[in-house]
């Protein structure tokens, strides 16, 4: 398997990364809208929104008239309109409704604010493409300075159980499951936990048996959410009685995380090892794999522009959605030859699994519209904005980053609740952390810090938004919740906003909690 390590040293490249490489992102999504219309176009779907009269718009001279036919021909949609018109026939085993053939897998995914899960169908070419991207992460390796033999040690993939639940027609369980349980034959010797321990349904007894297996794996990769990671490596240095993770994987070197912000966990995890890790962010959601990051010097991710999605872009503004964060009928959309740099889009996507012009609910903004490199900064329901204020996600956890600096504490999950207050509004913060530290103080910094953040926020704590509280508890109860809502593990990640039922939720989980203490 050392032949891995030298070839990767060597630079090779596959041929989509090449063609990515010296091809405009116009050209690549226009060919990849094509492809996907030509595959569909005799499904239900196809049929219904005339796929065979859009194509016809890819002959034209104009460069905008294959986007134009495109949007004007099939609706945007959100998850519930979607699947009430839709994937509820390709979940009830019928074949051919918004892809050729019947869908075996859905991905279970727990979206943001809304309560409950959501089922994300996943085809044979989703695989494929997510096989395909991962191998194109791995091998943008090459451009870091890393050791050779770094590519002959274990990788570890801490995910969802691959040992899915049959449900009718399909098989459900989380995307990290589903794509585990099919890995390529080559890629198992590098492969942790390995497949019996994946198969592990119970999330406590997976973390027990990797732990008592660490001893015997030289791991040189280890991939996940945050705080599942650092949960295993603080339960592995506790095991062993050692008092870093290097001292039982002495050869990791990389950490490839997504889902979340990593910079709230950063400083806690860094406690944890004895040598820094290159950290390597992804972003891999049930609807595919959308972006990774490709160089050393850069933050921001490219753009998968030749595997299977189509992107479009909805200026993130008041114009084109809701308070709540719903899109509004008749919201302006973008191709990616049309966008700016610099300006918040919410993402639309079209994919090999029988998504079309789907809002995923992520914000991005460009860093690069030539390279096709963006930043996540948020969530369409993840930003508050109860009165103008326009708070996001990147605002709250940069604030996070700079108070648990200050302060020096660790902050492991936090979460924030909008609320009426009176006839005004206020802002309900928790926050989870295991060290002792003021909560009157760190309501002062954290506010500041968050009105040196966003002049918008600064106004509103002036007038409407005269409320802001800050509590602080343990994160085990942050992760006892989840465990109640059936989301322990894998890619379960904590909202960092509750909204609706899921604030209700919680405020009622929290009242039993102090009931039991008194």
């Amino acid at each position: 398997m050392a032949i891995l390590g030298t070839l990767l040293k060597k630079g090779i490249t596959l041929r989509e990364s090449l063609e990515q490489q010296f091809s405009s992102p116009s050209e690549l999504q226009k060919q990849e809208l094509r492809k996907l219309l030509i595959h569909s176009k005799q499904t239900q779907f196809g049929e219904h929104y005339d796929f065979d009269g859009v194509l016809k718009s890819f002959k034209s001279d104009d460069s905008d008239e294959f986007y134009d036919a495109y949007r004007s021909s099939v609706p945007t949609f959100d998850y519930n309109a979607i699947y009430d018109q839709w994937w509820h026939l390709a979940k009830d085993g019928k074949k051919n409704v918004c892809y050729p053939g019947k869908i075996k897998y859905f991905a279970l995914s727990s979206g943001t604010s809304g309560a409950a899960s959501k089922y994300i169908p996943i085809t044979r070419d989703m695989v494929k493409s997510i096989r395909k991207t991962s191998i194109r992460q791995i091998l943008s390796l090459s451009r870091y300075d890393l050791p050779t033999d770094l590519f002959t040690k274990g990788i570890l993939m801490l995910g969802g159980s691959t040992n899915l639940r049959k449900s009718g027609t399909y098989f459900e369980g989380d995307l990290s499951g589903i794509t585990a349980a099919q890995i390529p034959f080559w890629f198992q010797h590098f492969y942790k936990p390995g497949k019996r321990i994946a198969k592990t349904s119970e999330w406590g007894a997976k973390l027990d048996d990797i732990t008592k297996n660490a001893k015997n794996w030289d791991i040189g990769i280890i991939v996940g959410v945050p705080a599942w990671l650092q949960i295993l490596m603080e339960k592995i240095i506790k095991y062993y009685e050692v008092e870093t993770i290097h001292d039982i994987w002495p050869n990791l070197k990389i950490f490839v995380h997504g889902g979340v912000s990593f910079e709230p966990y950063k400083k806690g995890f860094e406690k944890l090892l004895k040598s820094p890790l290159l950290y390597l962010e992804t972003y891999l959601a049930s609807e595919g794999f959308i972006a990774f990051q490709a160089f050393p010097d850069r933050k921001s991710m490219r753009l998968v522009m030749n595997n299977g999605i189509f992107y479009e872009f909805v200026p993130f503004n008041d114009q084109n959605f809701t308070e709540d964060g719903e899109l509004k009928e008749g919201a302006e959309t973008l191709h990616i030859g049309q966008v700016e740099e610099n300006k918040e889009y919410a993402l639309l996507l079209t994919t090999n699994a029988g998504t079309w012009r789907y809002l995923i609910g992520d914000v991005v903004k460009f860093a690069s519209v030539k390279e096709a490199e963006i930043y996540i900064i948020g969530r369409t329901k993840h930003f508050l904005s109860l009165c103008g204020e326009h708070l996001s996600l990147d605002n709250m956890n940069k604030a996070i980053e700079l108070v648990s600096e200050e302060l020096n504490f660790d902050v492991r999950e936090f979460t924030v609740i909008g609320e009426p207050s009176d006839s005004l509004f206020g802002h309900r913060w928790y926050i989870g952390t295991d060290d002792q530290v003021d909560e009157a103080l760190l309501a002062q910094k954290l506010d500041e810090r968050l009105k040196d953040l966003n002049d918008d926020y600064k106004v509103e704590r002036g007038h409407a938004l005269k409320n802001f509280s800050v509590h602080v508890m343990p994160t085990s109860i942050f992760y006892e919740w989840l465990k109640l809502q059936g989301k322990e593990g894998g890619q379960n990640k904590f909202p960092r906003v509750l909204k609706n039922e899921k604030a209700v939720d919680w405020k009622s989980f929290l009242s039993g909690l102090n009931e039991n203490v008194h």
